[in-house]
């Protein structure tokens, strides 16, 4: 089965100066550039990514999230990564992400901790 293109959408956060940024469908290579273009667009001190809607991150996609972070560290900005499925949060343990970023079960607890 092909993997299903990314769609992002945002959304004010619960508090003034946060992004929720909705990720859904499969962060692959060949989508790299819709999350750069986001990643560049965002101005907000705190971006969530709420990746609940993604089934499948490939190598590429986990990088993309990791500069995403830098990017926004260097500007003084945070990003935490919100509900990710079981199969991705296990990806992100065993390749040590989670140790860089911060990663929330759910959006609401990202916004309330940060």
């Amino acid at each position: 089965m092909p993997p299903v293109p990314l769609k992002i959408d945002t959304a004010p956060g619960a508090l003034e100066g946060i992004l929720i940024m909705r990720l859904s469908g499969s962060l692959t290579l060949g989508d790299l550039p819709k999350l750069q273009a986001a990643a560049k667009a965002s101005t907000e001190p705190l971006v969530v990514l709420d990746i609940s809607g993604v089934p499948y991150v490939d190598s590429a996609g986990l990088g993309a999230i990791m500069n995403f972070h830098l990017a926004a560290q260097k500007q003084g900005r945070r990003l935490a990564v919100a509900a990710p499925q079981q199969r991705i949060a296990a990806l992100m343990e065993l390749t040590k992400v989670n140790t860089v970023l911060k990663v929330f079960p759910t959006v609401a607890d990202a916004e309330s901790t940060l």
